[in-house]
């Protein structure tokens, strides 16, 4: 349990532990990260609020470190915004505080259950890579920093990989099923794209396919 509330560390911990369940209480992020690292937990409970990190950055973390215990979210922060923030982070649950302990080990239950998190395939293009998990993108060695419209969309074409890609598809992916943008936005996103996943590196692995959309190659020839 990562909560650097003492009182309400204490008295979870106590509940599971009347329970029969085996309790580590974390109150820093770094705590909790060297801690998910080394050991085996069925669950991790993490709160969003913590004095040297966000919940959300030591989700991020765990994910990264490959990491893949199920995280449920605890934090009084319950707007859509911040659960949707937690879930992309990694989080496989949210319950907001403050929450009744029957519902807490109904949803630990739930967690367990499924076990560790598999670890999301890594996708391929080329020297280009793109990992669903800890959403990032790599060219070689070099990490790239997208916004999540440009991830969305690479992710939509690396899943084709070598296949034309209309941008109707493209906007269903990145922008919802109910959009309501026009299909122009689609080749705005992809010059974006270009100038981070290709210009800087020489090559031209996104490719325009007339009449169509786009696809993405491993072809790297300039």
């Amino acid at each position: 349990m990562v909560e650097d509330e003492a009182k309400l560390a204490r008295l979870v911990a106590r509940g599971l532990t009347e329970r029969g369940d085996l309790v580590t209480i974390a109150a820093t992020g770094e705590a909790a990260l060297a801690a998910a690292v080394d050991a085996g937990y069925d669950v991790i409970l993490l709160d969003v609020a913590l004095p040297d990190m966000s919940g959300f950055d030591v989700c991020r973390r765990l994910r990264h470190d490959h990491v893949w215990t199920p995280v449920l979210m605890l934090t009084a922060r319950t707007s859509v915004a911040d659960r949707i923030t937690g879930l992309d982070s990694g989080a496989d649950d949210y319950l907001g505080k403050p929450f009744a302990f029957e519902e807490l080990l109904a949803r630990m239950r739930a967690l367990a259950r499924r076990g560790p998190v598999p670890r999301p395939t890594v996708l391929e293009v080329g020297d280009l890579q793109l990992d669903p998990g800890s959403r990032q993108v790599r060219r070689g060695d070099v990490t790239i920093d997208l916004s999540a419209r440009e991830f969305a969309l690479l992710e939509a074409l690396m899943r084709r990989p070598e296949q034309a890609v209309t941008r109707e598809t493209l906007l269903a992916h990145a922008w919802g099923v109910s959009h309501e943008t026009s299909s122009n936005v689609v080749d705005v996103y992809v010059g974006y794209l270009r100038e981070k996943i290709d210009r800087p590196f020489g090559v031209q692995s996104l490719r325009t396919v007339r009449g169509m959309g786009y696809r993405v190659t491993g072809d790297l020839g300039a």
